[in-house]
C-alpha cells in the first residue's frame, strides 16, 4: 500500500540547491517547506508533520543526526532522504541505522532525485537486516509483539486515530485491529 506524500520538508543550507529542489518538488507535491539549519528544522517539525524530508548531512548548527533526533518520535514517521558531498561510508551506515531510507551524493541531479522518489514509492524499507540484528538479543515472541505494536501505532497515526482507516492501511479487519489493541 503506497503512502501519499503531501508535505515535503527540505533541510539544506545551500540556497541555490534549495531553490532548485523547491521548484522541482513544488511541481510534484502540494506543500514544500525549506529550512536551512537544525534549529529551523526542529521548529518546522514542531509546526507540521512532513511526509518526506530531504536532509543535508552537514548543517551550520549541527548535522543530520541532530535533526533525526527530532524526527525519531514523529508519528506518522516521515520518509527521510539524506544528501551530502561530505558524509563518509560510516556516516551513511549510521544514517540508515537511524531510519534514513536513502542517501544521495552531491551534486544531486533532478533525474537522480526523481528516480529515488519512484524507487521509495515502489518498495518498502528492508525489514530483514533490522530483524536479523535482534537474533540472540530479543526473544521471538517479544520481537513479534514489538513489530505488531509499531505497525499498529504507525497505522493509527497515519489514519489520524481512525481505527477503520488504520485497519485498511494494515490490510486487516477492523475487528482484528480492535482485538489486537485489547491484547496490549
Amino acid at each position: 500500500m503506497v503512502r501519499e506524500i503531501e508535505r515535503v520538508l527540505i533541510v539544506e543550507d545551500n540556497l541555490r540547491l534549495c531553490r532548485a529542489l523547491g521548484r522541482a518538488l513544488g511541481e510534484r507535491f502540494p506543500t514544500v517547506d525549506i529550512v536551512h539549519s537544525v534549529e529551523a528544522a526542529r521548529a518546522a517539525l514542531g509546526a507540521s508533520a512532513p511526509d518526506l524530508i530531504l536532509l543535508d548531512f552537514a548543517l551550520p548548527d549541527g548535522d543530520a543526526f541532530d535533526v533525526l533526533d527530532a524526527v525519531a518520535a514523529r508519528r506518522p514517521a516521515p520518509v527521510v532522504i539524506a544528501m551530502s558531498g561530505q558524509a563518509k561510508p560510516l556516516d551513511t551506515f549510521a544514517l540508515a541505522q537511524r531510519g534514513v531510507r536513502a542517501f544521495l551524493d552531491k551534486p544531486i541531479t533532478l533525474d537522480t532525485l526523481e528516480a529515488m522518489l519512484r524507487r521509495l514509492a515502489d518498495t518498502p524499507p528492508p525489514l530483514a537486516p533490522h530483524v536479523a540484528q535482534t537474533v540472540g538479543h530479543v526473544p521471538l515472541q517479544r520481537l513479534s509483539a514489538d513489530v505488531r505494536d509499531a505497525m499498529i501505532d504507525e497505522a493509527l497515526a497515519r489514519a489520524d486515530g481512525s481505527r477503520h482507516e488504520a485497519a485498511r492501511v494494515l490490510g486487516i479487519s477492523r475487528q482484528l485491529l480492535q482485538y489486537l489493541l485489547k491484547q496490549r
